[in-house]
């Protein structure tokens, strides 16, 4: 790597560059499309969504796979690469949720810089430089780091993350803590409560569960041992963050992936909290809430809860396992049939095993004997940072498994 640039006069912010010509993006569509479309997926959805081929019948959901917010990370990724050609080009930790498609970028040559696999340090950047702001976003420090090195910016940020940024924001300059639903450790909530923070003066806390949410309502009605408190939601509260001070006024938001039932319930029970320690007419004023849950993220669930519906024998959910839409349709099958949660088709290894993802375990295990013989009925799901020829793979292997070749498959479909 080069000697460090000194951020000084030539440290400066370049002219904005718009890379969604229509020159590039053809060529950027020509790209992604041989990478990740599918003809059968398409096929199948033309077809309603249903597929039989000898006893098998496949149902997909009516919506999964890339959202626009996602199409829109990847294609601008893919035409960075295409329009700064002979420059060096970097991204803040992984695009989307899903190994296959950080791989074919990080196959763009474009470097990583944040996480396990990173692949430079931010001090090492260099005024021509590129960097790719992923999906998720990213924390104010960080992106102030890379304004400062006088890097060229490609901001992938998903509109919808930049919705609840406004939000807890706003909440900030009403000197209202933000209590964000999401995973503390997850790279959009740590771009939201880094937002949360407003000029300063703003707080944050994140809770993920229903239990926690129910700890918070408890110390809001009747206070406790903040010391307990405070160790318990240990690096998921702003610095200074006092509870017998900023639970006072609260303003509710949430990582844009979670599920809507449950981020509701938490906006319920942190209102009647608040309502049971103020009355009604102070608590109008000390809660707030606005609905942040992504409409993508949520068309999925909602399809997923329509496929839930028919009767199946099992469901196969596809993509990353750090994706967080994507797990949470992992849970909601789980509550119906036998759910496997696979990252790829390669995970379909035989009639009597598949490797999945245990959600309570956190690791891929083996489940025996999930293919039974005779007629079958099972249903695909996949999350917004899955790729339609993951999908593709994962049907064919599952055919495979049963004695049907790709191009019966490709007959049929």
């Amino acid at each position: 790597m080069s000697p460090p640039a000194s951020p000084g006069p030539a440290a400066t912010a370049h002219q904005k560059v718009n890379l969604r010509t229509p020159e590039v993006m053809t060529a950027v569509q020509e790209q992604v499309e041989a990478h990740y479309r599918s003809d059968i997926v398409d096929k199948i959805r033309r077809n309603g969504g249903i597929l039989t081929v000898g006893d098998i019948t496949v149902r997909l959901a009516k919506q999964f796979g890339f959202c626009y917010g996602v199409e829109r990370a990847i294609d601008l990724a893919y035409a960075a690469r295409k329009v700064f050609k002979d420059r060096r080009l970097f991204i803040l930790g992984e695009i989307i949720h899903n190994p296959e498609v950080n791989e074919q970028i990080s196959s763009l040559g474009i470097k990583n810089l944040m996480g396990k696999d990173k692949q430079a340090e931010i001090r090492d950047l260099q005024p021509e430089d590129v960097v790719i702001v992923p999906a998720f976003g990213t924390e104010v420090a960080t992106m102030q780091q890379i304004k400062e090195r006088g890097c060229q910016i490609v901001d992938t940020t998903c509109g919808d993350v930049m919705s609840v940024w406004k939000r807890v924001r706003k909440y900030a300059s009403e000197s209202a803590t933000s209590i964000i639903h999401g995973k503390a450790e997850h790279e959009e909530t740590k771009a939201t409560s880094s937002r949360a923070l407003g000029e300063g003066k703003g707080h944050y806390l994140v809770v993920l569960t229903l239990a926690e949410t129910d700890y918070v309502c408890d110390y809001i009605r009747h206070g406790g041992n903040k010391q307990e408190f405070l160790e318990k939601f240990k690096a998921a509260y702003s610095p200074g963050f006092d509870p017998d001070l900023h639970l006072r006024t609260i303003g509710v938001a949430n990582q844009t992936t979670m599920l809507r039932g449950e981020t509701e319930e938490v906006q319920r029970r942190i209102r009647q909290a608040i309502t049971d320690r103020d009355g009604v007419a102070a608590a109008q004023n000390n809660f707030r809430f606005f609905d942040t849950i992504c409409g993508a993220t949520q068309e999925r669930q909602d399809a997923l809860r329509e496929l839930l519906d028919v009767r199946m024998n099992l469901l196969l959910v596809v993509g990353g396992y750090n994706s967080s839409n994507t797990s949470h349709l992992a849970e909601m099958g789980e509550e119906k049939l036998p759910t496997f949660f696979v990252r790829n088709a390669s995970r379909l290894l035989s009639k009597g095993e598949i490797l999945h993802y245990d959600l309570h375990q956190r690791q891929e295990v083996i489940a025996k004997d999930w293919l039974s013989d005779g007629p079958l009925v099972v249903g695909i799901t996949a999350g917004a940072s899955c790729p339609n020829n993951l999908i593709e793979e994962t049907l064919i292997r599952l055919f495979e498994l049963r004695g049907i070749s790709r191009e019966q498959l490709e007959a049929t479909a």
